[in-house]
Order: C-alpha cells, then sequence, then structure tokens
C-alpha cells in the first residue's frame, strides 16, 4: 500500500515550499497567525537567516547539518522541512528532524524541558516507615 500524500489545508508539500510567505500564515491556526502577522522577532531572524544560509550551502557540499538554536518559540515553516535543529531545552540540545507533520507548531513542543519522573522502591532507612518495609 503505497503512502498517503502529506497535505496541508489542501496543499501539498511542494506547492506550501512555493507558496509566498504571507499566503502560508494566512493557513496557520490563529494564534500562530497573529504572532507571525506581527513580524519576526530578532532571534527569530537569526534563526530564518541560518536556515536560509544553510540552503544555498547545502546545495553545494550536499551534507546536512544542524542548526542550534534557543528560539523556542519559532513556527515550524514549509521552507524547514528535512532540516535537521538542534532545540535547547534548559539542559541540552536535542536534535529533531522537522517532518512535513510539524507544519504549524512551535519548536518548544518537540524539545520537552522537563522529564517524566518515576519513582523507585524505598531503600533501607530512606524514611522511617521504610523500616517496616520487608525485605526480599
Amino acid at each position: 500500500m503505497a503512502r498517503k500524500e502529506f497535505k496541508y489545508r489542501g496543499y501539498t508539500l511542494k506547492e506550501l515550499q512555493e507558496m509566498p510567505l504571507d499566503n502560508v500564515i494566512q493557513m496557520l491556526p490563529s494564534r500562530k497567525r497573529r504572532s507571525l502577522q506581527r513580524g519576526f522577532l530578532p532571534r527569530q531572524k537569526k534563526v530564518l537567516e541560518k536556515i536560509r544560509k544553510l540552503k544555498k550551502e547545502e546545495n553545494k557540499s550536499g551534507k546536512p547539518q544542524i542548526i542550534k538554536t534557543h528560539c523556542r518559540d519559532m513556527i515550524v515553516l514549509p521552507e524547514m522541512v528535512g532540516m535537521t535543529f538542534g532545540i535547547y531545552n534548559g539542559q541540552q540540545f536535542v536534535e529533531v528532524e522537522i517532518i512535513p507533520e510539524m507544519i504549524g507548531c512551535y519548536f518548544g513542543e518537540f524539545a520537552l524541558t522537563r522529564q517524566k519522573v518515576e519513582h523507585g522502591d524505598p531503600g533501607m532507612g530512606a524514611t522511617r516507615s521504610s523500616m517496616f518495609v520487608p525485605l526480599k
């Protein structure tokens, strides 16, 4: 069975990438649309410049590179698909490969800042109640 072709609001990925940025912005959900209509912040402009610079260089060298960024509030745009980003989660850079399904999401959604807490069994003498835990 062939894989279903990706479409965002009825447009294929190729159509989205060729479309002007203003038209892409009009298709995003309201919060993201409003944010982008107000303009990019300086840190977001820096990320976009890195992307566009890397795309020009990638055609020559052919090897993919990782773009490291602290900008967690950047919205994934169609021109970013296929690139790898190192998104900072407060401790380390989490490598994220951008796929078409991520269009319209924030970078921060893919680099979680909190880890899942898994508590172990109490050790002997850890608390007063552990005195009565039978040892196996």
